[in-house]
């Protein structure tokens, strides 16, 4: 749909698998004559297309190891694709934890893709299909769109593009609203040697929550920079200037939130390399929450673990424990020191900037990997 391949890093082509989050924008067109979707300007009828809608995907690792990136880059969304191959039985176990986590999270559209049906047979097409159906039953999202589709060849994007436009419609924005970004990625985009006169300031990229951004104003970034002061980890929020706004490839003045946007700052490079403010917040400064090193949630734990192939229930949280927290674009580890009935007090390895009533994921340990047990809401 995006004509644009996601996977940019090295690791990334070298094992084939998604490991950041990857980026990519689309225009929507719909033929009239035709009566189907498109993602061409022109129709293959030869008339031209009447635009719909810009759309941003933000491309989520499949991996059971990559949980947290998965999570990060749902947040920011307003809708998700879920892919599944016709290759391979369904559900697999990361199937399972994924559509756990969109429930978890909040996420409440969904369109279910139905990939590969050119590598099976239309008996086993249909087959893989009812055993989509039959995972869906017992969710949220029982009456979800399920298309089959090939990706490769393209068949039947057209009614792809139709599923997303009425199962994920634009939400309502409250343009009035302070601004808040959630930031997904930061980077330098400087190669080595280039002029002091030519260098860019670091890139913030993710998806705005709330409010408008507006080139030319100055922003805070919470919790912003980490620096060690007598052995101890301290952040320190920092402002910067939006010397440029991206979305769609196109630059623009200001921004709102729908879709995936770059934000251009004042920022030393150095400062924001190698996502080194991933699960930042950007607003307008004194306008934040706080930059928390310890919270308290009130837990949802499920009743057993998702993610693997035999079943293994969620046992209780216990004293030191170490949890896998996510909230809004932010990953962090917490280690619990306080217990309650259904509340736990833990300390951050990270601080995250939040507000109370925010959703946190919470992720355990289980073997090698973080598996999701529940979700928290911050008091």
């Amino acid at each position: 749909m995006s004509g644009k391949w996601t996977d940019t890093h090295s690791e990334e082509l070298k094992k084939g698998i998604t490991i950041r989050l990857g980026y990519a924008d689309s225009i929507f067109y719909y033929c009239k004559k035709c009566k189907k979707y498109t993602v061409k300007d022109k129709c293959d009828c030869k008339e031209k297309t009447e635009l719909k809608r810009k759309v941003s995907f933000v491309d989520a690792p499949g991996h059971e190891s990559l949980m947290a990136t998965m999570l990060a880059g749902a947040m920011i969304m307003d809708g998700a694709i879920l892919l599944v191959s016709a290759a391979e039985t369904c559900p697999q176990p990361q199937t399972r934890e994924h559509l756990m986590a969109l429930e978890i999270i909040g996420v409440k559209n969904l369109v279910v893709v139905q990939n590969k049906i050119d590598l099976v047979t239309e008996e086993e097409a249909i087959e893989n299909y009812k055993q989509i159906q039959a995972f869906l039953k017992g969710t949220t999202y029982k009456k979800a769109p399920i298309i089959p589709i090939s990706a490769r060849s393209g068949a039947n994007i057209d009614v792809l593009i139709e599923a997303i436009e009425k199962a994920i419609p634009p939400p309502k924005r409250d343009p009035k609203a302070k601004p808040m970004m959630l930031v997904a990625r930061s980077f330098d985009v400087n190669k080595p040697g280039t002029k002091i006169k030519s260098i860019i300031g670091g890139i913030l990229g993710g998806a705005i929550k709330q409010g408008v951004l507006k080139t030319g104003e100055e922003v805070e970034i919470k919790p912003g920079r980490m620096i060690e002061e007598k052995n101890k980890k301290v952040w320190y929020p920092l402002t910067a200037k939006i010397t440029g706004l991206q979305t769609g490839g196109q630059t623009v003045d200001q921004a709102t939130p729908g879709g995936s946007i770059g934000v251009l700052t004042s920022l030393d490079p150095a400062v924001v390399k190698s996502d080194s403010l991933a699960g930042s917040v950007i607003g307008h400064p004194g306008t934040l929450p706080e930059i928390l090193y310890n919270i308290i949630l009130e837990t949802n734990l499920l009743d057993r673990v998702v993610g693997l192939k035999e079943e293994l229930k969620v046992k209780p949280i216990t004293k030191k424990e170490i949890l896998m927290l996510n909230v809004n674009s932010a990953a962090t580890v917490g280690v619990v020191t306080d217990l309650k009935k259904d509340t736990i007090t833990c300390i951050l390895k990270k601080p995250i900037c939040a507000e109370k009533g925010d959703r946190v994921t919470i992720s355990r340990r289980v073997g090698t990997v973080f598996r999701l047990i529940g979700y928290g809401v911050l008091k």
